[in-house]
């Protein structure tokens, strides 16, 4: 399987049986090095939340490859309502598809969804989550923006991760001390930051990062992705 980054929370996901692209923030992020003109074939698009930096170019994706939204039901039926393919589920469920198994975690984060051409009208888009994906017979974890929380032993103790994608930039998600902690409950083998960066306010030094999760929980091997680079697993 090979795990791509994109900048800021994007992620494509590469399996035997399939491609999908999380977060696709590409469009107006100043740290892509792609743009969605770069796909043509994706299995699913998964979208943790409503917020422009994560549900980003969604919708058009979708309308272009025919790709199904994965969501929670509040914005999927909002991405509908725009043209797109959508997979309404929420947290806790699971759902089997021919790439693989996505199951939604909470999140402690917002949501609202911003209308195409129409400032300042927000409209609630349920609550924000993360991922639980299996795919070639492997768990990863993609956490959304979220603040620590405890039942993250829960999801580590039931996933054997092979990897989580964590927040570090602190302000609006965890910072790096967060993060470390998390990785003690979580668990995986590999841990790669995110959400960092990208605007001035989440600005972090991700090998500082990495040195704190060798001092406090060497178990999980830190992973830093530039955007474009992947991690093969």
């Amino acid at each position: 399987m090979e795990i791509r980054f994109h900048g800021h929370a994007c992620f494509e996901v590469i399996g035997e049986k399939g491609r999908i692209l999380i977060d696709p923030f590409l469009s107006g992020n100043p740290t892509a090095d792609v743009g969605p003109e770069h796909f043509t074939h994706l299995d699913a698009i998964l979208v943790s939340h409503g917020h422009s930096d994560h549900l980003g170019d969604a919708i058009k994706l979708s309308q272009k490859t025919g790709a199904p939204i994965i969501c929670v039901f509040e914005l999927a039926r909002l991405c509908a309502k725009y043209g797109a393919n959508t997979h309404a589920m929420h947290i806790g469920g699971k759902h089997t598809f021919n790439f693989g198994t996505v199951r939604l975690t909470q999140a402690l984060h917002g949501s609202v969804f911003e209308p195409q051409g129409e400032e300042e009208s927000f409209i609630y888009a349920g609550v924000a989550c993360g991922f639980l994906i299996r795919m070639d017979g492997k768990w990863i974890y993609h956490a959304g923006d979220t603040g620590l929380f405890g039942d993250m032993e829960l999801i580590g103790r039931r996933h054997p991760l092979e990897a989580a994608i964590l927040p570090i930039g602190d302000n609006y998600t965890m910072g790096q001390e967060e993060a470390v902690y998390a990785a003690t409950l979580l668990r995986p083998k590999y841990l790669i930051p995110m959400h960092y960066n990208t605007f001035p306010l989440i600005q972090q030094d991700p090998q500082e990062f990495i040195e704190l999760l060798k001092r406090k929980f060497p178990a999980s091997k830190g992973e830093i992705l530039a955007p474009g680079e992947s991690l093969i697993i």
